[in-house]
């Protein structure tokens, strides 16, 4: 059997470093807000785990089920949600500081542009989003965020993945 039960770090290392990279182009292409671009780095992640998790079928020798492979895939998801708050701890904090103001400079415009809302109302709703960019709460959504979109990869990728029995083990009786 091949070496597979274990790799999920490797590729949970991958996968991370992609989504870092995608991350770092948009911060510094200003694309982080662009409604499409928000969206790639989560499509990207839930590629990368069913490809990953029906490569692991493929390898497995001892039977494939649904639960084996979404197992596989949900290790590979966990160790992504904690190497993305890492990631996002270190890009508000150093690399991109001025990430926070710019999304509640992105609140008030939107709202703004909304209408219907009166300025002390807007006030109010930026106040709340300034709440929220705390690191425990940022810490909390992207764990728990990552973590979701990671387990619906999991989900698929087990699904779509080819099930097998496993092989029976052969008994030999020496009387």
């Amino acid at each position: 059997m091949k070496k597979t039960s274990s790799d999920f770090l490797g590729k949970a290392i991958l996968i991370s470093l992609i989504l870092i990279i995608i991350d770092l182009i948009g911060g510094f292409a200003h694309l982080r807000f662009e409604s499409w671009f928000r969206w790639i780095s989560t499509i990207v992640m839930i590629i990368l785990l069913i490809v990953f998790c029906i490569q692991f079928g493929k390898q497995q020798t001892d039977g494939v089920t649904f639960g084996k492979v979404f197992g596989y895939g949900f290790k590979i998801s966990l160790m992504i949600s904690i190497f993305m708050v890492v990631y996002t701890l270190i890009s508000i904090n150093l690399i991109f500081p001025e990430f926070i103001d710019q999304v509640l400079v992105k609140t008030r415009t939107d709202l703004q542009a909304k209408g219907g809302m009166t300025d002390e109302q807007i006030d109010q709703a930026v106040s709340m989003t300034k709440k929220f960019m705390q690191p425990v709460p940022i810490i909390i959504f992207t764990f728990l965020a990552t973590l979701f979109f990671g387990t619906i990869g999991s989900l698929l990728g087990a699904a779509f993945t080819k099930k097998s029995e496993a092989t029976p083990t052969v008994f030999q009786d020496n009387k």
